[in-house]
C-alpha cells in the first residue's frame, strides 16, 4: 500500500479530473470523486471519467471526505460556499482543505470560516490553464497552513506550487491582481484584498513563529 496521502476531489468536472488523472498517474492510488451531479443523469460522464482515471466514487460528500488526507475543492464558482458546509460536519482526523476555486477573496474567507476548526483550510490559486500541465499546473498557496502541505505536495504528489501569504484570500487577490494586468483593465476593488485574519488563521501564525 502506497504511504502517498488519501485524495479526494469535491467538485469532478475539468479541473478535478485532470488533477486527478494526473496524480494516479503519478502513482497516488487512494483517489476518491464527488460530485452534486453524480446521482442524476447529467453526471454519468463525470461518473465514466472517474471510473476510467481510477478513482472511487463516493456516495455522498460525506462518503466523499471519510479518511481523506487532502480534500481538493474544485466546484463552480457559485458553489464553493456550498461545498464547504456540505463537507464541515463529516470531517475528521484534521485534513487539509484545498479550495482551488476561482472566487473572490471575500468566499474565500468565507470558506475558511465555515471550516474552521475542522480542517486545514488553503486558499490556492491555479495560475494557468489545467491542460496539458494537470497536476503540474503552477499553483500559488496562501493562508496559515500553506507553508505546511506545499512540501507534501511537492515531495509527495509530485505538484508546482509557491507561497502566497500566511493570510487566506491573498493568492485568490493576486490572482485577480495577475489577470487584471494580463487582460489590460485598470482599476481595483476592495474585495480583491485579502480577509483580516480570523482565530485560525492568528493560531497558524503563532505556530509557525516558534517552529
Amino acid at each position: 500500500m502506497s504511504n502517498k496521502p488519501r485524495l479526494c476531489f469535491i467538485g469532478f468536472g475539468e479541473a478535478g479530473q485532470a488533477i486527478a488523472a494526473g496524480l494516479r498517474e503519478a502513482g497516488v492510488e487512494q483517489i476518491t470523486a464527488w460530485d452534486i451531479l453524480f446521482p442524476d443523469d447529467r453526471g454519468a460522464a463525470l461518473k465514466q471519467a472517474g471510473k476510467t482515471i481510477g478513482a472511487r466514487l463516493a456516495s455522498s460528500a460525506a462518503d466523499a471526505v471519510a479518511h481523506s488526507d487532502i480534500i481538493v475543492s474544485a466546484v463552480t464558482a457559485g458553489s464553493s460556499i456550498d461545498a464547504a458546509q456540505s463537507v464541515a460536519p463529516h470531517l475528521s482526523g484534521d485534513p487539509y482543505f484545498l479550495d482551488v476555486n476561482s472566487v473572490s477573496p471575500g468566499r474565500k474567507c468565507e470558506a475558511a470560516r465555515v471550516l474552521e476548526g475542522a480542517a486545514r483550510y488553503v486558499d490556492v490559486a491555479i495560475l494557468a490553464p489545467i491542460y496539458p500541465k494537470r497536476h503540474q499546473t503552477p499553483l500559488l498557496l496562501a493562508g496559515p497552513h500553506a507553508a505546511a502541505v506545499l512540501p507534501l505536495l511537492i515531495d509527495e504528489l509530485d505538484m508546482r506550487g509557491a507561497i502566497a501569504s500566511d493570510r487566506v484570500g491573498a493568492a485568490a487577490a493576486l490572482k485577480m491582481i495577475r489577470s487584471v494586468m494580463i487582460k489590460g483593465i485598470g482599476g481595483a476593488h476592495r474585495g480583491v484584498f485579502p480577509c483580516r485574519a480570523t482565530r485560525g488563521d492568528r493560531a497558524g501564525r503563532r505556530g509557525f513563529a516558534a517552529q
